[in-house]
């Protein structure tokens, strides 16, 4: 339960700052926006319609016909994150920036709703729209959520070309790239994981000292040198960025013979890391 209300409370904070990038950046600057929320700025544009309203009806609409693709948990906080973002937009709508940079506020914009929308999918919701869209790719086809998202956002935004010009498109461009690089900081988190592999003639001592020193589990894959034909056991580790100095430490006061690759991992599920399930 108290996990619950964190959850739901990061959707609130999520949808709040979404709305404020849109009503303190966006709309003021005659920006596009992508996905339902950029459909919705066309027709505020257009015809004076409140984002907020719309944003409610087309959301519930997609909703509708893509919360089979959803789990449970993610259609319920789904739910709360388009009546949230749908009210925040509404009640932010006389909300103002004094800032005429151009520049700037397509920084700010992109910002603020990278860290939004951010942290709504970092505790398993969506902003429904196109956040279905690139959650289903990322399920089905193994997209990163982030960039799926703006290939789906960039699809509209460019067709909002003919309504707010090329200048204000070239910066919408801009804003959605800087979210898209803060909601992958955002949902992926500040520790960046490694994976190592180690070969080394004092497996076992290393094996040891990285589960008694760092309380880490370590992988042991049997291989062979092509050349020698030697067996060897080959250690698999996966770790923080920030252990890696610890590892090197380990390993060069047992053998500083060890050959060692280091990787970057995007995800990491299992035990001590991700539930999976999310």
């Amino acid at each position: 339960m108290k996990k619950r209300c964190i959850d739901i409370l990061m959707i609130m904070v999520g949808a709040f700052l979404f709305a404020l990038a849109i009503n303190l950046f966006v709309i003021p600057n005659e920006f596009g926006e992508g996905g339902v929320t950029g459909i919705t700025i066309i027709l505020y544009y257009l015809f004076g319609w409140s984002p907020g309203l719309m944003s409610l009806i087309l959301n519930a609409i997609l909703l509708i016909i893509g919360y089979k693709f959803l789990d449970k948990t993610t259609t319920v906080y789904t739910i709360i994150a388009v009546i949230f973002n749908s009210l925040f937009l509404y009640v932010t709508a006389s909300w103002h920036i004094a800032s005429n940079e151009l520049m700037i506020n397509a920084i700010f914009g992109g910002v603020f709703a990278g860290v939004g929308i951010g942290l709504i999918i970092r505790v398993g919701g969506t902003t429904a729209g196109s956040t279905i869209l690139a959650r289903m790719m990322h399920k089905y086809l193994d997209w990163n959520i982030s960039y799926a998202l703006l290939f789906f956002d960039l699809i509209v935004a460019f067709s909002s070309y003919f309504i707010i010009g090329a200048q204000s498109l070239m910066f919408t461009i801009v804003m959605l790239y800087i979210g898209t690089k803060v909601m992958d900081f955002i949902i992926e988190g500040i520790s960046s994981k490694k994976a190592v592999t180690i070969v080394s003639k004092e497996q076992n001592q290393i094996a040891e000292q990285v589960n008694v020193v760092m309380d880490r589990g370590v992988t042991v894959i049997y291989g062979h040198g092509h050349y020698t034909k030697m067996r060897k056991e080959i250690l698999y580790i996966v770790i923080s960025k920030q252990e890696v100095s610890t590892l090197k430490k380990i390993v060069k006061s047992i053998d500083k013979e060890a050959f060692i690759t280091i990787h970057d991992v995007r995800d990491v599920f299992g035990e001590g890391f991700v539930d999976i399930s999310k």
